[in-house]
């Protein structure tokens, strides 16, 4: 599994990471550490999955965080996800 995080603000792109994951565990679990692996890179605290966000992500296989879903002021629009490749 392939899954590509972008950090925008004012439609530009200021970080972007892709992270692999090629283990036999189950989805939710890859994506809850690909999840970590890239806020640990961005410097940023785990965002909270709202609804919206989960609904997003099983329809599109892509979500976007935004200030409501995370606790600390970030300084920026939103944090996106988007699978790009899945076993």
């Amino acid at each position: 599994m392939r899954i590509w995080f972008k950090k925008m603000y004012e439609n530009r792109l200021l970080q972007d990471m892709t992270v692999t994951d090629e283990t036999d565990d189950t989805r939710t679990h890859k994506v809850f550490r690909a999840l970590e692996e890239a806020c640990y890179a961005f410097d940023l605290g785990k965002p909270i999955w709202l609804d919206k966000n989960i609904n997003e992500f099983k329809r599109h296989a892509k979500t976007r965080f935004g200030q409501d879903c995370f606790v600390e002021e970030i300084a920026f629009d939103f944090l996106e996800m988007q699978v790009l490749e899945e076993d």
